[in-house]
């Protein structure tokens, strides 16, 4: 596994060696002495699959609060997405600035987010699985999001969503000053 770096500090885009033959292909997902040989340390305790088999279909912005220490890898199964991660860790030197990935169908590669920053995606394709492995549990009492379409943030999404959850557009701008 090859592991890059990105301009936003604990953001890495995780590409992995593919075996491919006859058969099919083959890669390694996880390694944890791989990202600990990078001093990254990161331990699952929990996995989720999102299934999306509408095409524009947008999940995000999502988060915990702290003092949760969750740090996701985010992997496309199938389908296409655009992915947008946003540092929202006020000590930051990159505070509310995000990053912006493209996942084409057949992308193999993931995504790992530190804690402290929030996620959302929009599908490109119909039929669209991510699976995450997470550093922490689920805590309901501290997730929290915010609009995919803040202008604080200024996500340029490759198309206005088509479906959202009730949940997600009801979300609010970001208050910095909440977090």
């Amino acid at each position: 596994m090859n592991i890059e770096s990105t301009s936003i500090t604990g953001v890495h885009r995780l590409l992995p060696d593919l075996h491919i033959d006859d058969r099919g292909q083959f890669w390694r997902s996880f390694c944890r002495q791989e990202l600990a040989d990078d001093a990254i340390e990161f331990s699952v305790c929990q996995s989720n699959a999102s299934v999306n088999p509408r095409k524009h279909t947008l999940r995000g912005f999502h988060y915990q609060r702290h003092p949760s220490s969750e740090m996701k890898i985010l992997t496309v199964l199938a389908g296409s997405l655009q992915a947008a991660i946003v540092d929202i860790r006020p000590e930051s030197p990159t505070f509310l600035s995000h990053l912006l990935f493209l996942f084409p169908v057949g992308d193999r590669s993931s995504l790992l987010v530190p804690e402290g920053c929030a996620t959302g995606f929009l599908t490109l394709a119909e039929d669209t699985i991510v699976h995450y492995q997470m550093s922490d549990y689920y805590q309901p009492e501290r997730y929290a999001g915010f609009r995919y379409d803040d202008p604080l943030i200024g996500v340029n999404w490759f198309t206005e969503p088509l479906f959202l959850s009730d949940r997600d557009r009801g979300y609010v701008d970001l208050d910095p000053e909440t977090l």
